[in-house]
């Protein structure tokens, strides 16, 4: 599946731009279109996920993108795409760093615990990194 890539360079421009600046207000749609997809195409949504993960690993991105697409995704779609989140954050460390940053939501206790098998938390909330 190919994505398009002006959504997650305008993702990752949002994350990057002052709440308070024009330009801000200009890019917020690439937010609505992420939420959107989210909500309502999931494999989409996993793959727009991995697209911003490899194109900038900073700090602000995968905080940004933990507690936001990545945690919705899980709490709407856990069922569908734990599998596949498993297998990621297995076979790449980023994946497993990235869901440290996830937190329960509404996830079902099942996913909730899934998730926790397969993440990293070192670097997140204060754990030490090494």
């Amino acid at each position: 599946m190919h994505f398009d890539n002006s959504v997650v360079q305008g993702w990752i421009a949002l994350q990057h731009t002052d709440e308070k600046s024009p330009e801000y207000e200009r890019l917020f749609e690439f937010w609505e279109t992420v939420s959107d997809l989210v909500r309502e195409r999931p494999d989409a949504g996993w793959l727009f996920v991995l697209e911003v993960l490899k194109a900038d690993a900073s700090n602000t991105i995968m905080e940004n993108l933990s507690a936001g697409p990545l945690e919705d995704l899980l709490a709407l779609h856990g069922p569908k795409l734990i599998a596949r989140v498993e297998a990621e954050a297995r076979a790449n460390p980023k994946v497993a760093y990235l869901l440290g940053g996830v937190w329960k939501n509404s996830m079902s206790e099942e996913i909730w615990q899934r998730v926790q098998k397969v993440r990293d938390r070192r670097g997140w909330d204060g754990i030490p990194a090494a």
